[in-house]
């Protein structure tokens, strides 16, 4: 228990889920040992259709998307079991926004919190956080004009932001 506990600090400390004010770059080569260490196991998850992988704890699991659910622009969830946890991930046309207007427009928008720049891997991206929903999605740009936008809830369950933090950390290119 122990040195769980020591490994989500660790992770705490690499991975805040808020990136902050464009200077925060989130490496996963940064946060892949600590979670090796740990014993924190899971595998990637890759969207083909993309060419991005997502790591995923082992627990979360896929949900089958209804032609409903394709047709708004998610191309993976993911739950536990006990449906007590969701991740959420779209593709979608902002008809060629940027992310710094993308961010603008949240900035605006009742609810939302905590809009900040930075970069994950390399890509740059913006982070936000909607308290009703008790989430925090972070949102890329793709050369096509599309958004890719990761969505993690909930936040107020105890290592919560250390576990999306982690799989924030490991979107990226696939290979």
């Amino acid at each position: 228990m122990k040195r769980i506990l020591c490994v989500l600090m660790l992770l705490c400390l690499l991975v805040p889920v808020s990136l902050a004010e464009g200077t925060t770059a989130l490496n996963w080569e940064d946060v892949a040992p600590v979670l090796e260490a740990g014993n924190v196991t899971g595998q990637f998850y890759t969207f083909d259709e993309i060419a991005v992988k997502i790591w995923l704890p082992d627990g979360l699991l896929p949900v089958e998307l209804t032609e409903e659910d394709k047709a708004n622009g998610y191309i993976g969830y993911f739950m536990p079991e006990d449906e007590s946890a969701q991740l959420a991930v779209m593709y979608v046309d902002l008809d060629g926004m940027t992310l710094e207007d993308y961010a603008q427009y949240l900035a605006s928008e009742e609810g939302v919190s905590e809009v900040e720049a930075g970069t994950v891997n390399g890509f740059p991206c913006v982070s936000y956080r909607i308290a009703e929903q008790d989430s925090v999605s972070v949102t890329f740009a793709t050369e096509k004009g599309y958004v890719l936008e990761v969505t993690c809830a909930p936040l107020s369950v105890e290592n919560a932001e250390m576990v999306w933090g982690a799989v924030i950390s490991s979107i990226q290119a696939a290979e």
